[in-house]
């Protein structure tokens, strides 16, 4: 299937960006044309789309100030309004109509942020162009007033009194936990994020996330909620765990759209969005389909078929995947800014495959078949035992999947503690993360033939991310422990308590002594696993990791 912009999933729609140069002179006039139409009340631009959709942009600072959908006012909590960040300072605003579009241009130093409406569609459609560090701007979101939309799902941050964690990670009163860091969803598993209460619906349709970073995989905030509102957010770049470079340029178009209690239009989703009617708005760092080309593969072989595999491209400037078929590994990501990419193929969330390939605009690049080299695939490996699936995630592991929208100390969760017997529900048994400061020291029981015991033997550990420098070190049958290894390269901020288990996978290798094991072959083997790091603090955010699998190899 055919994917563009960063998505591979037939869900998605996208609006496709045009932003607008600084400066831009106001259309004479000051009265909406019919219906559809923009007015200036003083203090703001106000936008008449002509469908049901009314809002206003400050001429101030570029907030969105109001957000009128049949005849109700949704934007605002805790009297704020919606904007970019924490809002910007003075900025020079400006607005100008070519037909049957409206473009509000918002300049605010290096930074332009734009809204656009268009005749009949209930959407405003925005794009962000962050061109350096000199303006924080990683985010859009959307505030939305209390009352209209009540939920509390898994991954929607809920205020209470009970702060658990720094100022961001909350518990209830039944235990359960909430963070707007809880997203639970990767960045290649959603279109949209938004309510629908009432016969109306509020959503955020993201964009294609090229300028963003952290690839297909990516957690970061959706939305929250809270005493006096909620919030829907578009991440344009999020530090938490972050395995990237941030990445500058136009992002966009992300849309605002209200339907009637619906989803929105799949017409509007990454990849599938088309906006033409951009390409002659102006926009600083704009780039229309003419631009951009293409990258195709015939097939990818070496795959293990019980796994879904997602090709990546990524540089400096941007990113992009797409999903690979289940029957032959074609894949085919459109919408690609010119230029070289490093291109990687993932089994899961493991990479096998690296290479290198370079987009034209306007050209298709063809790929002739990928062939994934076996020895690339660590599930490839011959093992007397394995513990968990070498897919890049703590898939299968104790507590993995409540950990991506609770935290470690939530009621839901499991006890962290407990030892594991190699075939009895031994990945089921094993905790997804490691701190040294909770369960350090577990121990893993197995048995060995004679022939086992006999030689000597690799063990290996794999961590899709480690907090702290924490890293394992291994001792057998306490009378063999292994040196110290150096921490592999990891983001340096929370994450095993804010719902990502997403960094640099990296596999620990151990060579074991023949010595080391256990003769008598009716007697356990114990593997005792210790996190070691000069770092951290204490609980839950002492030094730790998250497993990705673990085995004993023939």
């Amino acid at each position: 299937m055919s994917r563009s912009h960063g998505r591979s999933v037939p869900r998605r729609t996208f609006v496709l960006g045009a932003t607008a140069a600084a400066g831009t002179a106001a259309l004479a006039g000051t009265a909406r044309a019919a219906a559809f139409g923009w007015s200036d009340d003083g203090s703001n631009y106000v936008v008449d789309t002509g469908a049901n959709l009314v809002f206003k942009v400050s001429k101030t600072n570029g907030d969105l100030t109001s957000l009128v959908y049949r005849g109700t006012e949704y934007q605002g909590y805790g009297g704020m309004n919606s904007h970019i960040e924490s809002g910007l300072g003075t900025s020079t605003v400006t607005v100008r109509q070519s037909g049957s579009t409206i473009l509000i241009s918002v300049a605010y130093g290096t930074l332009r942020h734009y809204y656009a409406a268009r005749s009949g569609e209930n959407n405003i459609y925005l794009w962000t162009d962050k061109a350096d560090t000199s303006v924080s701007a990683t985010r859009y979101i959307l505030r939305v007033k209390k009352g209209l939309f009540l939920n509390d799902e898994p991954d929607s941050y809920t205020y209470t009194n009970s702060t658990i964690e720094a100022s961001d990670v909350f518990a209830k009163s039944d235990g359960q936990t909430r963070s707007k860091h809880y997203a639970k969803r990767r960045v290649t598993d959603y279109d949209y994020v938004g309510w629908s209460a009432g016969g109306v619906g509020l959503w955020i349709v993201r964009s294609n996330h090229e300028k963003a970073s952290g690839g297909p995989f990516y957690r970061s905030l959706l939305r929250h909620q809270s005493a006096d509102g909620g919030g829907l957010y578009e991440i344009l770049y999020y530090g938490q765990n972050q395995t990237e470079a941030q990445r500058f340029g136009l992002q966009g178009p992300y849309v605002i759209a209200l339907t009637d209690g619906g989803a929105p239009s799949s017409s509007l989703f990454p990849g599938t969005l088309t906006t033409s009617w951009a390409d002659s708005l102006g926009m600083s760092g704009y780039v229309g389909a003419n631009g951009r080309g293409k990258v195709a593969g015939v097939g990818i072989s070496g795959r293990n078929t019980a796994y879904p595999y997602t090709v990546g491209l990524a540089n400096s400037a941007a990113q992009y995947w797409g999903s690979a078929r289940a029957s032959d590994g074609y894949f085919s990501i459109g919408g690609v800014l010119p230029g070289t990419y490093t291109l990687t193929v993932f089994k899961g969330e493991l990479a096998v495959y690296t290479g290198s390939v370079t987009v034209t605009a306007g050209g298709t690049t063809t790929l002739n078949t990928i062939a994934i080299p076996s020895s690339n695939d660590p599930g490839n490996a011959s093992a007397i035992w394995r513990i968990g699936d070498w897919n890049g995630t703590p898939s299968g592991f104790k507590n993995a999947d409540l950990m991506t929208y609770a935290h470690p100390s939530d009621v839901r969760a499991a006890a962290w503690t407990g030892n594991v017997v190699v075939g009895n529900n031994e990945t089921a048994s094993f905790p997804c993360y490691l701190w040294k400061d909770v369960n350090s020291g577990i121990l893993v029981y197995f048995k060995l033939t004679a022939a086992q015991a006999a030689a000597a033997h690799t063990l290996r550990i794999g961590v899709t991310t480690a907090y702290a420098n924490g890293r394992p070190q291994v001792t057998v049958n306490d009378t063999w422990t292994s040196a110290i290894p150096s921490p592999p390269t990891q983001p340096g901020t929370r994450s095993l308590t804010n719902g990502s288990y997403r960094g640099n996978n990296h596999t620990f290798t151990y060579s074991v002594p023949a010595s080391a094991w256990k003769t008598d072959t009716g007697q356990y083997n114990v593997l005792r696993i210790d996190v070691v790091s000069g770092s951290g603090t204490t609980g839950y955010l002492s030094a730790g990791t998250a497993i990705d699998a673990i085995d004993l190899l023939t």
